[in-house]
């Protein structure tokens, strides 16, 4: 009986294993695509550990100066935003008009904090195979990527994103292309990168020869 308990046990242990699709693990006998090898570089195994996330994103941009103070509970999809004169809460799976606008700001603030997570958490996404270019601010020959979304769905639809690594798989730099433009819309660094209970977060990106600088304050990670 203790014997049957037992292989009951390893049974459970190996099925709870194969049922946790929310980290990637360097054992599969898949080998990692790209995607994965520059989500893991920045932490991503520890993913699923993380109850809350809190970050301000903030663009300080000539004399203007912007911010948002978000609180994310990954697990249950709760978000929170809180603004100077206002404080919206709501679930990512129940949206509608009254925080449709919220939304949209989490989603491109959680985008720039989080991106080398969202090339293997977004769908209807394309990836090129790695090519060595030279990086369009620093003139680096470094690896680069190419993420474009589908047209179909999202709040915009179509962008494309060139995304340039090092060697250790950690994004350098990358351009944005506004529906998949031939030209760039915007390039900017992935500079400062720090580390919050294993997350690795680049927590200043930069323009070339412009007072623009996007950072991230205020980051709280919280495990289980």
């Amino acid at each position: 009986m203790k014997k049957l308990i037992f292989v009951l046990c390893i049974a459970v242990a190996i099925f709870s294993c194969k049922n946790d699709t929310k980290t990637i693990s360097e054992t599969n006998s898949k080998p990692l695509t790209i995607a994965e090898k520059i989500a893991n570089a920045h932490g991503f195994k520890l993913w699923d550990k993380v109850s809350e996330i809190k970050f301000t994103f903030n663009v300080d941009r000539d004399s203007v100066y912007f911010e948002r103070r978000w609180i994310w509970k990954p697990k249950t999809n709760e978000v929170i935003l809180i603004n100077k004169n206002d404080t919206i809460s709501y679930i990512r799976t129940q949206i509608d008009s009254t925080n449709m606008q919220a939304d949209q700001g989490f989603i491109n603030d959680k985008f720039w904090l989080l991106v080398p997570y969202q090339l293997v958490w977004d769908t209807g996404t394309t990836i090129t195979e790695p090519v060595k270019a030279e990086s369009p601010i620093s003139k680096t020959n470094l690896n680069k990527i190419t993420l474009t979304y589908s047209n179909d769905g999202g709040y915009t639809p179509g962008d494309a994103y060139d995304l340039f690594y090092d060697d250790t798989f950690l994004i350098q730099e990358w351009i944005y292309r506004k529906v998949n433009a031939t030209e760039p819309t915007m390039a900017t660094t992935f500079e400062n990168y720090k580390m919050f209970n294993g997350i690795k977060i680049a927590t200043e990106h930069k323009k070339e020869n412009a007072n623009w600088n996007l950072n991230f304050t205020n980051i709280e990670v919280v495990l289980e």
